[in-house]
């Protein structure tokens, strides 16, 4: 066969690999506009990376970054919103005010040991319904496991938050239950207190543990812990030696998604918490309700709490996963 026909059948299956397009697809694509426009960066290996990473980019910058800049930016002025015709004035004051009154450093304090004690609750919870979708449930019937588990969360948070409420008032699910069946005389108060809050945030916050758990759990090889049970391993080793190391990533990755939430919860402290259980984003939230003068200062300690809860998360991925893991 010669070159010549040679090249025609590669032409022509070719031809027959190219997708077609309808009419008026095919004349937009083979418009001059189009080639030196979108067509032109189609055809640019670093045009398809920025209209890939384009919107990704701008919604990070936009979304993220830029309501983070404005509050930075608003945390060092002298007042906001400025009056008609005034240049704004920058100063350390409106932070000052967070280290010269304890009064504001309590809430800190107590978020942190909140939001610490309820991610390692939820850890504790969620790990074993984990393990037991990813490992015991069979693999056709995970996907249906993994959906019950979800169907709560398509509630807004207020609605599960009420929810709680329901089940701990003093006439509610809970204190019913146990009357009916004798173990109580009275009501017992659930509510307004520790107890109340941390169920709560456990119960908001579990899905961001349960996910990257399974996630991490079902990619473990099951001829692993086969391997270990012939060889004489009972379920604590393997669990120890096995499965708990292989699924260290699952664990940093749910702890750290867990803290960075409960330690900036609003809703969720103010319908169950009381007065012993001031969070610190309730403290912020007083100084954007009050006068106006005062938005400085709750930018300047949602500031604060931003680079603190990250130092404090940067910190544990750093212990928890290793010099090999980048703290971002």
């Amino acid at each position: 066969m010669s070159d010549t026909s040679i090249r025609d059948d590669i032409g022509i299956s070719q031809k027959a690999e190219m997708p077609r397009y309808s009419t008026r697809i095919a004349k937009v694509m083979n418009s001059g506009l189009y080639q030196k426009t979108l067509g032109a960066a189609v055809n640019s290996r670093y045009g398809r990376v920025i209209l890939l990473a384009g919107f990704p980019l701008l919604w990070l910058i936009f979304l993220h970054v830029g309501p983070i800049y404005q509050m930075l930016k608003i945390s060092l002025m002298s007042q906001y919103p400025l009056p008609a015709g005034s240049e704004p004035q920058y100063t350390l004051d409106n932070y000052a005010i967070f280290f010269q009154e304890s009064i504001y450093f309590t809430p800190l304090i107590r978020s942190f040991f909140f939001s610490l004690f309820a991610t390692t609750a939820t850890l504790i919870v969620v790990y074993p319904v984990a393990y037991y979708v990813a490992k015991i449930v069979r693999p056709e019937g995970r996907s249906k496991a993994l959906l019950l588990l979800l169907v709560p969360f398509w509630a807004g948070e207020l609605i599960r938050t009420f929810s709680v409420i329901m089940l701990l008032a003093n006439r509610g699910a809970l204190n019913v239950f146990l009357r009916e069946i004798g173990l109580i005389d009275r009501p017992i108060q659930m509510l307004y207190g520790p107890f109340s809050l941390t169920f709560g945030l456990i119960y908001l916050v579990c899905l961001y543990m349960l996910l990257p758990l399974y996630s991490a759990i079902e990619k473990i090889p099951s001829s692993y812990l086969d391997a270990a049970a012939d060889l004489g391993a009972g379920p604590w080793t393997r669990f120890r030696r096995i499965i708990l190391p292989l699924s260290k990533e699952g664990i940093i990755s749910g702890c750290s998604l867990v803290f960075l939430t409960t330690v900036g919860v609003f809703a969720t402290p103010m319908l169950l918490g009381g007065p012993g259980t001031v969070m610190f984003p309730e403290t912020i939230s007083g100084f954007f309700h009050g006068a106006s003068n005062k938005w400085p200062v709750g930018a300047a300690f949602a500031i604060i709490m931003l680079v603190t809860a990250l130092t404090a998360a940067g910190i544990f991925m750093r212990l928890v996963g290793g010099r090999k893991r980048r703290v971002i």
